[in-house]
């Protein structure tokens, strides 16, 4: 088992939400990692908020604590083949969930986010939400 940590999820655990704080320790021996997304996505939070020189130190900290995984070719693959699927059934994702979705799908990890609506439709992908510290259903 191998954690992909989404975006919101290190925003909950910087605000010291207790969930999340306790999914980091119930899982602390299990390997975690962001995508290049989330990192982009964190840094651009930063760098638009009031306090850009303290965020951007705790961002480039998060970046010190959890490998960032590239995007690479079978990224890309995977991104290329659930983008083509859902849209062929009229559903819509956003490319940037689409490539965190297919990140964690490519290397077989569990997508831990908050943000269920977003990765629901891809039923290859494992999820789980530490805020309500329950897993989702395995992928099918």
């Amino acid at each position: 088992m191998v954690y992909l940590i989404d975006s919101n999820i290190i925003i909950y655990s910087m605000k010291g939400n207790k969930n999340v704080q306790d999914g980091f320790l119930r899982n602390e021996m299990i390997p975690k990692f962001i995508s290049i997304i989330t990192y982009a996505e964190l840094l651009y939070g930063a760098k638009k908020s009031e306090q850009i020189e303290k965020n951007c130190a705790k961002v480039y900290r998060i970046k010190d604590l959890f490998p960032i995984i590239p995007i690479d070719i079978p990224i890309i693959e995977v991104f290329s083949g659930i983008k083509s699927k859902y849209r062929k059934v009229g559903i819509v994702i956003d490319d940037f969930d689409l490539l965190i979705a297919a990140t964690a799908i490519t290397h077989n990890q569990i997508l831990v986010t908050n943000n269920i609506k977003h990765f629901e439709p891809i039923k290859e992908l494992n999820i789980e939400n530490w805020i309500t510290k329950l897993p989702l259903p395995e992928a099918g």
